[in-house]
């Protein structure tokens, strides 16, 4: 892209009273970034929906010195930039109507022919939280999915973690410029998710920092991914409105149920009952709903021969193999087993090709 063109684009992108939906409108129109703020005012209003107040704003070009220099900034400090209509722009989230025209990014992120998830709930995630998100992605590390967030505190940072720990890729979505990282706490986190992963951003450096902003970062969360999990949320809170939006987008939502009295299982249970996303309880019930192909996930691992299981995995394989197929909740029962630690064995004996799901969560033995 010539520099004049991103300068433009910037530019646009920056404009008050446009918004994303009309700028892209424009583009369209026009062609170009370039073309439009040399169109003259006539041209401009031969466009359906732009009125006389976007007009003034479009011929003002008051962001054009800030436009420069965010573009000094870029060449500066080696920032990627996606253009909308290029192919390195995120797939899923060129789908949705309100995607940014320009997204900025920092790292090694590569979501091509990836699973992609975005993890999310409350900035104040309970013991029992932390343990389910920790083990969700544990269960999940097989597949080598990506963890998308918004590396806020409480599940946004132990989903990035847990992702870094199982050398997953981990995209953190910011509501603010790449010059910085908010909260400054989880700076001493950049490095490590950089080189495993990535930042995402739609703001500019000098955009000021704005509680409102993180509604906006949602959307790049909600829509960069296949699905939504809600871990844990309040009544109220960032990560409903993130799954309000994944499912303007059409994309899947889940929640995670707790006990009615617990003030950070309240969110989820409600997203439950009012349809708004579906109860997972384990890895394994993702994977069914998301119609995941653990074949497709082997690498080409040779099956284990099933003398070379041992302990908890032989236990598993030999119950399934007395039943016949079974319900993971009764097979959590026959083996005496919690389901969120069956669900990752039987996730590894997938892998091993020793049992395959079936439909309605059964399993059996190959």
């Amino acid at each position: 892209m010539q520099e004049q063109e991103l300068l433009n684009l910037i530019m646009l992108q920056n404009l008050s009273g446009i918004g994303q939906i009309n700028a892209k409108k424009l583009l369209e129109h026009f062609g170009s970034a370039t073309q439009l703020f040399e169109a003259n005012i006539k041209k401009l209003s031969e466009i359906d929906g732009i009125g006389k107040k976007r007009l003034q704003s479009i011929k003002d070009s008051v962001s054009l010195k800030e436009a420069e220099q965010e573009l000094e900034f870029i060449k500066k400090n080696n920032i990627n930039v996606h253009y909308y209509k290029d192919d390195d722009y995120p797939s899923r989230l060129k789908q949705c109507i309100d995607s940014p025209i320009l997204l900025f990014s920092r790292g090694n992120i590569n979501l091509k022919n990836k699973l992609i998830i975005s993890i999310v709930g409350t900035r104040q995630i309970t013991t029992h939280g932390i343990a389910f998100c920790e083990q969700f992605v544990s269960d999940l590390a097989p597949l080598n999915p990506v963890i998308v967030s918004g590396l806020a505190y409480g599940v946004d940072i132990v989903a990035h973690k847990a992702a870094l720990d199982h050398n997953l890729q981990t995209v953190a979505c910011l509501a603010h410029g790449l010059d910085q990282i908010y909260p400054k706490v989880h700076q001493k986190y950049a490095a490590a998710i950089e080189n495993n992963g990535g930042f995402f951003t739609d703001f500019c450096s000098q955009d000021t920092f704005d509680r409102k902003n993180f509604l906006s970062r949602n959307r790049i969360v909600a829509g960069l991914s296949e699905a939504t999990i809600v871990i844990e949320s309040a009544e109220k809170g960032g990560s409903l409105v993130t799954a309000d939006i994944a499912n303007s987008y059409n994309r899947e939502v889940f929640a995670i149920p707790g006990r009615p009295q617990d003030k950070f299982s309240k969110g989820c249970n409600m997203l439950i009952k009012q349809q708004k996303a579906q109860m997972i309880t384990s890895a394994a019930d993702l994977i069914y709903y998301l119609n995941w192909d653990i074949e497709t996930k082997k690498e080409n691992k040779q099956t284990q021969l099933f003398i070379d299981l041992q302990g908890e995995e032989k236990l598993v394989f030999e119950k399934l193999k007395e039943i016949g197929k079974a319900e993971i909740d009764a097979l959590s029962l026959a083996c005496r087993m919690p389901t969120h630690k069956l669900a990752s064995i039987l996730i590894n004996l997938e892998l091993s090709g020793c049992v395959r799901p079936l439909p309605g969560k059964q399993f059996e033995i190959i």
